[in-house]
C-alpha cells in the first residue's frame, strides 16, 4: 500500500497535537511542517506551492480561524487534498458530517447528526452533541460541550465555562 504524505501548516501547539494524531492514524508515509517561526519546519508557510509534488495532503493547524480558513482555501486551490485528522481515540458517529480540514483530537465525541464545517478544531475531551452544527473555522476547546440542537456560528471559540 502506497501511503500519501502530509504537510501540516503550523508547527506550534495545534500542529504538534495534529502530528501526533496523524501518526496515530497510521495512514501517512511522511508528515512534515511548514511554519514561519519553528525550526521543526521544512519551509515557510508561503512556500506551500513548492511542496505539492512531495506532499499530496495538507491540513492547517493554526489557531486563528480567519488565517486557517484562508490557508485551507489557498491549499485547495493549488491542488492539495485537504484532509481531516481524527485521532483514533475519538468517537465520531457514523451519522455525523465532518467537513474538510478539521482536526479532531483524542477522546472527543461527535454524536449523531452533528455537523462540523470546514476547518473546525475539536480539542481533547470535548463533546459535540447530537443534531448540533459547528460552522466553519470554529474551535471547540478542551472539555467544552456543544449541547444538542445548537448552532455555533462560524469562527467562534467555545470554551469550558
Amino acid at each position: 500500500m502506497i501511503m500519501k504524505n502530509l504537510i501540516i501548516i503550523g508547527a506550534g501547539q495545534y500542529g504538534q497535537v495534529t502530528k501526533e494524531a496523524a501518526e496515530a492514524m497510521g495512514c501517512y508515509g511522511k508528515i512534515s511542517f511548514l511554519d514561519d517561526n519553528n525550526p521543526k519546519a521544512i519551509g515557510k508557510i508561503s512556500d506551500y506551492e513548492k511542496f505539492i509534488d512531495e506532499y499530496e495532503c495538507a491540513v492547517v493547524a493554526i489557531g486563528n480561524s480567519d488565517v486557517r480558513l484562508s490557508l485551507i482555501e489557498k491549499l485547495d486551490g493549488v491542488g492539495y487534498e485537504i484532509v481531516t485528522i481524527i485521532h483514533p481515540m475519538a468517537y465520531i458517529s457514523p451519522q455525523a458530517t465532518i467537513g474538510k480540514g478539521c482536526i479532531i483530537e483524542a477522546n472527543v465525541t461527535v454524536n449523531t447528526d452533528a455537523v462540523l464545517g470546514t476547518g473546525v478544531i475539536v480539542s481533547a475531551n470535548a463533546v459535540v452533541n447530537h443534531n448540533s452544527v459547528v460552522e466553519k473555522g470554529c474551535h471547540i476547546d478542551v472539555g467544552a460541550v456543544v449541547p444538542s440542537n445548537k448552532t455555533i456560528l462560524a469562527g467562534t471559540d467555545v470554551t469550558l465555562m
